[in-house]
């Protein structure tokens, strides 16, 4: 269990037997949701209905780290449970070992990161692990830390020292700022909050972009690095910017091309047996209003199927067009097994800001359920061109109310629902696709 503090480990009164036994039959963590496919599911079972309530407090750990203000640091980490050692990062990008018995601290690791940056989303979520098969159990760095502080750098550490890498990138480092087309005007606007994804020997990270300042935002690459060595193996941008790459003729306008963002800041998952990852994209750059970029907008706010061996695009869907609400695509695809008419379909859910849960196949992109393009009001705000329909999932039922009005008004008196209803009043609210808008 996490706190803002840092990091609580509960337990029940077990015997040391019970412990001794419980040892050898450890359930790991060893990915952000458990596993690569995003499932965030584990099969440990001491831990039940009838004995949770037993759970007291056995040890904490504090990071230390602490900011106020808009630099307020949030603690978002969840940890890694490896070899019966808990790797969590911290918010200001430091990893910390620590014992899972004891919660005594093996290691800790400092990013040393510039507090001075304009970081707009100022988090970390996580460490990813890879082991080397070309080096002994004992030796340096065969298996490997990585964590991707916020200022844009991917770091690999060594499990049991956390020392750097020295044969990583430079000094155990890839910084991931440079050689990015739209190059960031401040420290901050180009930014990394989310674990890299692993998969056959490769590191794949993609940004967290500034995307509500200016059109030609920092691009939203999504690169793949040599886990070893740190050399750069692929990168694909999700906005095309060549006449013949897929997708170029759904951004209109003389600067659509330049256009930033896109990027996939939520968790890639990963099918290694497919040699496939699956990358959640959001909002194109700037995220409420779509002049500069008139058309479709593909591959913003898509699940794009990558292969992992090459970055080549094998597939995309798109769950919204022309993107004016900042709906990224915000959760890790989930890679699930869907049972129909007696076969396995290798199936992915994707959840989204707007309540819709899309389930595609894995292997096409097609949806597994019909999916209708349903008309959506059109903008009133002089150069916008909003797409005129949406897809629209007919199941799963949606996670939340598409729309709200007069009759959802709640309050805890007459005069605060009165309040309320009277600042809806005249207002343009026809859904979750109303777009930005010249009256309230």
């Amino acid at each position: 269990m996490l706190c803002a503090a840092g990091i609580v480990v509960a337990s029940g009164n077990a015997s040391h037997a019970q412990v001794t036994a419980a040892r050898a039959t450890t359930i790991e963590w060893g990915a952000y949701a458990h596993d690569p496919a995003g499932t965030k599911h584990s099969p440990a079972a001491q831990i039940t209905r009838t004995n949770v309530k037993q759970l007291v407090p056995v040890w904490t750990y504090r990071t230390g780290d602490f900011a106020l203000g808009e630099a307020m640091a949030r603690d978002e980490t969840t940890p890694l449970f490896v070899d019966n050692v808990v790797y969590a990062s911290t918010p200001f990008g430091g990893v910390r070992a620590i014992d899972g018995d004891t919660g005594a601290e093996v290691w800790s690791f400092d990013s040393e990161l510039d507090l001075s940056g304009n970081y707009g989303d100022f988090t970390n979520r996580g460490v990813s692990t890879w082991v080397d098969p070309t080096r002994p159990t004992r030796a340096a760095c065969h298996r490997r830390i990585f964590v991707a502080p916020v200022d844009a750098r991917i770091i690999a550490l060594d499990s049991r020292t956390g020392t750097p890498c020295a044969d990583f990138g430079t000094h155990g480092q890839v910084l991931l700022a440079r050689d990015v087309v739209n190059a960031p005007n401040y420290k901050g606007e180009y930014a990394v909050t989310s674990p890299p994804a692993v998969v056959n020997g490769f590191v794949i990270v993609g940004s967290a972009v500034g995307d509500g300042r200016r059109s030609a935002a920092p691009s939203g690459v999504v690169r793949a690095f040599d886990a070893r060595t740190g050399v750069l193996k692929w990168s694909w941008d999700p906005v095309p910017r060549d006449s013949a790459q897929p997708g170029f003729e759904t951004w209109r306008g003389p600067q659509a091309h330049r256009t930033g963002a896109a990027n996939a800041w939520s968790i890639i998952s990963v099918d290694s047996a497919r040699d496939l990852v699956f990358v959640p994209t959001g909002s194109a750059s700037p995220d409420f209003f779509g002049g500069e970029r008139l058309g479709q907008n593909l591959f913003a706010n898509s699940v794009v199927a990558l292969r992992a061996s090459t970055g080549a695009m094998v597939w995309h869907f798109q769950m919204v067009h022309h993107d004016l609400w900042d709906y990224d695509v915000p959760a890790q695809p989930l890679l699930f097994t869907m049972h129909r008419g007696g076969r396995d379909i290798p199936a992915l859910a994707q959840t989204t800001k707007m309540g819709h849960v899309f389930i595609l196949d894995r292997e096409t992109g097609k949806p597994l359920f019909p999916v209708e393009e349903r008309p959506v009001p059109r903008s009133d705000v002089a150069g916008e061109d909003a797409w005129p329909t949406q897809p629209f999932p007919t199941l799963p039922r949606p996670l939340s109310p598409a729309r709200f009005d007069t009759a959802d008004v709640f309050g805890a008196s007459d005069a605060g629902r009165a309040w309320c209803r009277a600042q809806l009043a005249g207002a343009r609210s026809t859904g979750i696709f109303t777009p930005p808008s010249l009256v309230p």
